[in-house]
C-alpha cells in the first residue's frame, strides 16, 4: 500500500473517531500527523509542523478576542439595532445585507477571510439576538464572500487570471467574476429558503428598541398618582453610544482599513487593537480572553497540519496526477472539480486554484474542453465549498457564532459543507465544461 493511500485512510479513520467518540478532531488530527508523519512520510518535527496554520490561528484568536471585548461591552448590540434601524426593522433582509456587504469587501480587494472576519462576528451576534439560524447567516457571509471573489481586482481574481495568462490560456476576466457571483447568488437563495429565511419574511418587521422606549414620570410628577401623568420614550441602553463602544466601532473600523487598505495582517491587527481597548476598559475585557473559541482553534489547526503532511508527502499532487492521466477528458474535468472542492473543504482555496489550474492544462490544450468554463468550473468548485468547518472561512464563522450548541453547529456546518462538495461539483461541470466540450 502507497504512503499516500494510507495517509488517506488514516484521514478517514480521524473523521470516523471524532464522530463516534466525541473526541475533539483538532486533537486527533495532530496525533495522527505526529504518527503518519514519523512513520510514513519520515519527516521530523519541523516537517510535520510545516503545515500548522501559523497565520490562521492568530486570526481565529485575535478576532474572536476582539469581538468578546465588542460583546462585553455591548458594542455588537448596538450593531444589531443599527442594521434593523437600516432595514425598518425588516430581519429577512439582514441576511442579504451581510451578503452583500461582504462580497463589496471581496470585490474591492480584501482578502476573503478577512472579509469574513469583519463581517461574521456581527453577522452572527445579530442572529442570536434575533433568531435566526446561525448556519443561514453564516452561510450567507461566506457565499458572499465568495459571489465577489472573483471580480478583476480581487485577490482570487488577480490570481486566477494570472495563472490563466501564464498558461496561456483563453481567458475571460468578467466571465469568470459573474459565473462565481451568480452561483453563490444562486446557492445563497436556496439557503435562504431551506433554512428559515420565508418564515423571516412572513414576520414582518419588528419593533426596535429605540421605538418602544420606557415609562418613566415627567419632570416633577411621582408617576403612581391620578394627575395624569405622562410618558416619555428614553434611550434603552442597546442604542446608546458610549465612549467603550465609540472606541469599539473605531477599533473596528480600523481593522477594516488595516486590512483594506494597508494590506495589514487581520490577526495581528484585531490582537493589537483588543489589548489596545483591554488596557483601557478592564472591566469590559476582563473575560474576552476565556471567550477565545479555543476549542475550534485546536480542531481547526490540528485538522490543517495533518492536510500540511498530506502535502508535503505529495498525496494531494499523487491524487490530481492520477486524475489527469485518464484519458476521457470530461470524466478528468469532473473529477479534477470534486478534487478542487474536497481538498479546497480543508485547506486554501487560493494555493489548490494554483494547483489545479495547470494540472488541467494538458488536456485544455487538446482542446476538447472549453478553458474559459473549465476555469470557472474549478474556480466555483474550489471556493462555494468555504462553508466547511475545516476551511478558514467555515472556521471563522464557527467561531464568531455566539451562544450556540458548538458541536451542534459544527456537525450543521460539516453537514452542510459536504452536500456543497457533493452537488456544486456536478452542478457547474454541467453547466459550464459539458456544453464547451467538442
Amino acid at each position: 500500500m502507497s504512503p499516500q493511500l494510507i495517509s488517506i485512510l488514516v484521514l478517514a479513520v480521524v473523521f470516523v473517531i471524532a464522530t463516534t467518540r466525541s473526541v475533539n478532531m483538532g486533537a486527533l488530527a495532530f496525533a495522527a500527523a505526529f504518527g503518519v508523519g514519523e512513520l510514513v512520510a519520515d519527516l521530523d518535527a519541523d516537517g510535520i509542523f510545516a503545515g500548522f496554520p501559523g497565520d490562521l490561528f492568530v486570526v481565529l484568536v485575535g478576532v474572536t478576542y476582539l469581538f468578546a471585548i465588542a460583546r462585553a461591552n455591548g458594542t455588537t448590540d448596538w450593531l444589531v439595532h443599527a442594521s434593523i434601524r437600516l432595514v425598518r426593522g425588516r430581519v429577512a433582509l439582514i441576511p442579504w445585507v451581510m451578503f452583500f456587504i461582504t462580497g463589496a469587501l471581496t470585490a474591492i480587494g480584501a482578502v476573503s477571510p478577512a472579509a469574513v472576519a469583519i463581517v461574521a462576528p456581527i453577522a452572527l451576534s445579530f442572529a442570536a439576538r434575533y433568531g435566526i439560524s446561525p448556519l443561514l447567516m453564516g452561510a450567507m457571509v461566506v457565499h458572499g464572500a465568495q459571489g465577489g471573489g472573483f471580480s478583476p481586482i480581487s485577490i482570487y481574481g488577480t490570481i486566477v487570471n494570472g495563472i490563466v495568462e501564464r498558461e496561456k490560456l483563453p481567458g475571460n476576466e468578467i466571465a469568470l467574476f459573474l459565473t462565481s457571483l451568480i452561483a453563490n447568488v444562486i446557492i445563497a437563495g436556496v439557503v435562504f429558503v431551506l433554512f428559515g429565511g420565508l418564515k423571516l419574511w412572513a414576520q414582518g418587521a419588528v419593533e426596535t428598541d429605540d421605538q418602544r422606549g420606557q415609562e418613566v414620570p415627567p419632570e416633577g410628577g411621582t408617576g403612581t398618582g391620578t394627575g395624569g401623568t405622562a410618558t416619555v420614550a428614553t434611550r434603552p441602553d442597546t442604542v446608546r453610544l458610549t465612549p467603550a463602544r465609540a472606541a469599539t466601532l473605531t477599533a473596528l473600523a480600523a481593522l477594516v482599513l488595516a486590512v483594506l487598505a494597508f494590506d495589514l495582517d487581520a490577526g495581528l491587527t484585531a490582537i493589537t487593537l483588543a489589548v489596545v481597548l483591554s488596557a483601557v476598559w478592564p472591566d469590559d475585557s476582563r473575560k474576552a480572553v476565556g471567550q477565545i473559541a479555543w476549542s475550534t482553534v485546536l480542531l481547526i489547526c490540528g485538522v490543517l497540519t495533518y492536510v500540511g503532511v498530506l502535502d508535503e508527502m505529495g498525496t494531494i499532487t499523487w491524487a490530481g496526477e492520477g486524475v489527469s492521466d485518464i484519458g476521457v477528458p470530461l470524466l478528468a474535468a469532473v473529477l479534477l472539480c470534486y478534487i478542487g472542492a474536497i481538498v479546497s473543504a480543508f485547506a486554501s482555496s487560493v494555493g489548490i486554484m494554483g494547483a489545479l489550474i495547470p494540472l488541467a492544462v494538458p488536456f485544455l490544450a487538446q482542446g476538447e474542453i472549453g478553458a474559459i468554463g473549465m476555469v470557472a468550473a474549478l474556480a466555483v468548485s474550489a471556493t462555494v465549498v468555504d462553508v466547511s468547518p475545516f476551511s478558514t472561512n467555515g472556521a471563522l464563522v464557527l467561531a464568531a457564532a455566539p451562544d450556540v450548541d458548538r458541536e451542534r453547529f459544527f456537525r450543521q456546518l460539516m453537514v452542510y459543507g459536504g452536500i456543497v462538495v457533493a452537488v456544486v461539483p456536478a452542478v457547474v461541470w454541467l453547466v459550464l465544461v459539458v456544453p464547451g466540450f467538442g
